[in-house]
């Protein structure tokens, strides 16, 4: 029998590995910005174009490559990085694995310009699919450019997997965040399509984030600082008022590398506990420094995950760092029984200074004597009696007889009567037919038995299918509003809105304006209060970076469904029994009454034969 195992080729090889390098255009964006940090350049661009799929362009000023450098570096496991497995344990870089050049070469067509500062020429090398094509002295300036080209030219099958251009632009700008936010010191700068998205100068860490994230993220942070032996802390958390429904302002960051880690959330979480309502999360923006030996960053291609020697420490250390800052700046409640509120001075009593009272004594004041006025003598404590006092009640029994002969006809005001726009109130009660149970369920009788309805599913399914007809069929109707209502976002979250603005008008949201800082609302749909629109909104969002819609439809169908979970009557609000009645006769007047927006069952139905079995 013949041999049968074989060595791949190379350029087989680096499609392989391509699959768990390079996944979409973020992965390239990842991978070259970190070469860009490692080559210690302080000024970095980022162009696009499609998204990343026509063109991934990183330009950076750093130490560059000299010829032999440049074409040994698309070369499998090639790496300037590391020299052994020790160096392992003591990494200082963001890549060592020596294969991200090598599989997007391998997936695309490549174009590398490099130059060291002390050369007069640079190198410009042309790869397409592992393929070497050209290789020459250019003139470029000092430092490195990469442009990735036609990505997935050569696997049509990973090309299709490909989001729309919206969705994988909303992944770059991600990957974006994760790698700015981790250098502050260096300036970076993003482009796509030809228009200007990011310019971040070099800058402190707060105010790196205040730019990516909005002015009015200033307002929101809280600075936690805390260095010991096995750990050193720095960074931000949000306000317990800011936190949101969704994740995305929430970022770890281990020796300036973007890490996930549940373990440590749960610890930032246990910090906030008893402070934000329930499903939401808070917002951070930390960064530990621990010592490299006690870290194993070999988990993954992606190098999100990360191994630490004593995880239990590094929870406790974090959480009592996060709470300590939150109880620093006064922003946890404290009980303090012997504070008294009265001692308070005003604020604008802060630069007065100290008078003495003045008081006004009447000297000639006498409780005790006698009031005289000329012409007539009072006593303050006279007695007067009244004369002929009897002479009230003469003649009131005849006069009691009379009133009573007339009482038939004196016409009385009859009391106003209570009419109910869905009549008799009283004999609406007999007739009772729902009941709600614990707030949370609606019971109603059927002939073949009892009928039990979320109150909350259903009126999910009610809004869902009444937005949908708004948005599709007819035109919704809007409230003005008497002053606009001005909402701060960050550039991502005013993105999406962007793209929605169409599908929310036609639901009765009127913008008056939508710029690089705020949203501005001139009208509301009718059933929605303004104090509810930043929450809609922020759901919306969140829902839509969750789900990621990739059509036009599926966009809308996602609109309905967030808008209707956010208006939905919540478990544990009391209704009437004619607000009971309404919303079961809307639910069975929906196309599909018995699943909500989300496909979960709304009601359940218990025969008579199924309570006659639990008495048995």
């Amino acid at each position: 029998m013949s041999d049968i195992i074989q060595l791949l080729p190379d350029h087989v090889a680096n499609q392989i590995a391509a699959g768990e390098v390079v996944q979409r255009p973020a992965s390239v964006v990842k991978e070259l910005l970190e070469n860009a940090i490692d080559a210690e350049a302080t000024s970095i661009k980022l162009i696009l174009k499609d998204s990343g799929k026509t063109l991934v362009q990183v330009i950076d000023n750093g130490k560059g490559m000299s010829a032999t450098d440049a074409r040994l570096s698309f070369e499998r496991h090639a790496t300037s990085k590391i020299r052994s497995a020790d160096d392992l344990f003591s990494l200082h870089t963001k890549g060592f694995r020596g294969e991200a050049l090598a599989s997007i070469a391998a997936i695309a067509h490549v174009e590398l310009k490099s130059k060291q500062d002390a050369d007069e020429l640079g190198t410009l090398i042309a790869i397409e699919g592992s393929e070497i094509k050209t290789q020459e002295v250019t003139v470029t300036p000092t430092g490195t450019s990469i442009a990735v080209k036609h990505l997935f030219f050569n696997i049509p099958a990973r090309r299709n997997f490909l989001k729309s251009n919206t969705v994988e632009l909303r992944h770059i700008i991600d990957e974006f965040h994760r790698v700015a936010l981790a250098h502050p010191n260096i300036a970076f700068a993003m482009y796509h399509n030809g228009s200007e998205l990011f310019n971040l100068h070099d800058s402190n860490y707060r105010q790196r984030v205040v730019h990516i994230f909005g002015t009015k993220t200033n307002e929101k942070l809280v600075p936690v600082e805390e260095t010991t032996e096995v750990l050193k802390i720095s960074g931000f958390v949000g306000k317990p008022q800011f936190a949101k429904k969704t994740k995305s302002e929430q970022f770890f960051f281990v020796n300036n590398r973007f890490i996930k880690s549940p373990y440590l959330n749960h610890a930032i979480n246990a910090a906030f506990d008893g402070l934000i309502k329930d499903g939401h999360h808070p917002i951070y923006f930390l960064n530990l420094t621990v010592d490299p030996k006690s870290i194993d960053i070999n988990i993954h291609p992606t190098k999100t995950e990360i191994k630490f020697d004593d995880e239990h420490t590094l929870y406790a250390i974090l959480r009592s760092s996060v709470k300590h800052s939150l109880g620093q700046f006064n922003i946890a409640p404290v009980l303090d029984f012997e504070y008294d509120t009265n001692l308070d001075t005003p604020y604008n009593y802060k630069d007065k200074g100290a008078q003495t009272p003045t008081v006004e004594v009447d000297r000639d004041y006498n409780p005790f004597r006698e009031e005289r006025s000329f012409g007539k003598q009072t006593t303050a404590f006279k007695k007067q009696t009244p004369n002929n006092w009897d002479s009230l009640y003469v003649g009131l029994e005849s006069k009691g007889t009379r009133d009573a002969q007339d009482f038939s006809q004196v016409e009385f005001e009859s009391e106003p009567e209570n009419v109910s726009l869905f009549g008799d109130q009283s004999s609406h009660d007999t007739a009772q037919s729902t009941y709600q149970f614990q707030n949370k369920y609606i019971i109603s009788t059927i002939k073949s038995g009892m009928l039990m309805i979320d109150q909350h599913r259903a009126h999910q399914r009610i809004l869902y299918e009444g937005l949908l007809k708004s948005m599709t069929v007819k035109e919704a109707v809007s409230q003005q509003l008497l002053f606009p209502l001005q909402l701060h976002f960050t550039r991502a979250e005013l993105t999406i809105l962007k793209q929605l603005q169409s599908d929310l008008e036609a639901t009765g949201f009127v913008f008056s304006s939508i710029d690089e800082k705020q949203v501005e609302i001139t009208g509301l749909p009718i059933n929605v209060p303004d104090s509810e629109v930043s929450i809609i909104l922020e759901q919306l969002i969140g829902d839509v970076e969750q789900e990621v819609p990739d059509s036009h439809f599926s966009a809308t169908d996602l609109l309905a469904k967030s808008m209707a979970k956010s208006l939905a009557i919540k478990t544990g609000q009391s209704l009437s029994n004619l607000e009971q009645e309404h919303l079961v006769n809307s639910l069975f007047a929906c196309k599909e009454p018995s699943v909500s927006p989300t496909n979960r069952a709304t009601f359940i139905t218990l025969t008579i034969d199924e309570v006659d079995r639990k008495f048995m």
